[in-house]
């Protein structure tokens, strides 16, 4: 019987992990480029109480084992990078990516760490030039691995970019080629980066080097697109249904700890 207890009870405890996971996507369904996750479990181990003993000539014995499980635990959390909905920001320096690619930041640590948040700042510099950062103040990073900074005299409105990433300084009719290029990468195992919060990914073993789009490094390429951002990818009708599916085993669970109780105090009436 204590069995169907520790059972149920690794039970509930996935169900809150579960509930955690879920509420943390719907906390983010407003962030700028945030990815669902999906919280993935698997079986514990089974104890054997009889196996199979199938006498192949003469055809008798038990065909099947007779096993019990211990219950269940988490396995992973399985981002899903699915593409989120754009969403017109007419901001000259908000941009989008459209398909798998990262934006490629540079920490004052000399770290490089990724993102799909697309909004970003123009922070002046002593010198009069203009430094595309992230809303944090990190550098964004061109495909010569440099730091985007913009000649004196350029402002947001006449920034614009191409859907390769090419930056253009245009005033009126004319536009002047600025030789800047913002870097996109992608990953082999995007499930591999190491999520750090602030919108930012760390590359993993798992997730594999960061595969530049400029050079050909990877196969299909993305997509700027200037003037939007991609928010949230989180669906909040199907959290919802995530909640009570999560709730109602968690409850099934706890009944099953109140049932075993019961059965057990009525096993030590009888022995009384």
């Amino acid at each position: 019987m204590m069995r169907s207890l520790w059972t149920s009870a690794s039970g509930m405890t996935a169900q809150m992990l579960k509930i955690d996971t879920v509420t943390n996507n719907i906390a983010n369904v407003n962030t700028t480029g945030f990815k669902r996750e999906r919280l993935e479990f698997k079986t514990l181990l089974y104890e054997t109480m009889q196996r199979t003993d199938l006498d192949p000539v003469n055809m008798t014995g038990r065909p099947v084992n007779l096993q019990v499980g211990h219950g269940v635990r988490p396995a992973a959390t399985t981002r899903i990078f699915t593409q989120g909905p754009l969403q017109r920001t007419d901001r000259p320096i908000d941009f989008a990516i459209e398909g798998s690619g990262f934006f490629e930041i540079r920490t004052s640590f000399d770290e490089y760490f990724y993102t799909r948040d697309g909004s970003f700042q123009l922070m002046p510099l002593e010198d009069g030039t203009l430094r595309l950062t992230t809303s944090d103040g990190y550098p964004i990073m061109s495909v010569d691995g440099d730091e985007i900074n913009l000649p004196e005299g350029i402002t947001a409105s006449d920034l614009t970019v191409t859907p390769e990433g090419m930056l253009f300084n245009t005033v009126g009719s004319e536009s002047e080629d600025l030789n800047m290029q913002i870097r996109l990468v992608q990953f082999a195992n995007p499930n591999g980066l190491e999520s750090i919060g602030q919108n930012l990914f760390r590359e993993t073993i798992a997730s594999g080097e960061a595969l530049s789009e400029a050079e050909g490094d990877t196969g299909r390429v993305s997509r700027l697109i200037q003037n939007h951002l991609e928010m949230s990818n989180v669906s909040i009708a199907e959290e919802m249904i995530g909640i009570i599916t999560a709730q109602r085993a968690f409850d099934t669970n706890s009944r099953g700890i109140t049932t075993s109780n019961e059965m057990l105090q009525t096993a030590n009436q009888l022995v009384r």
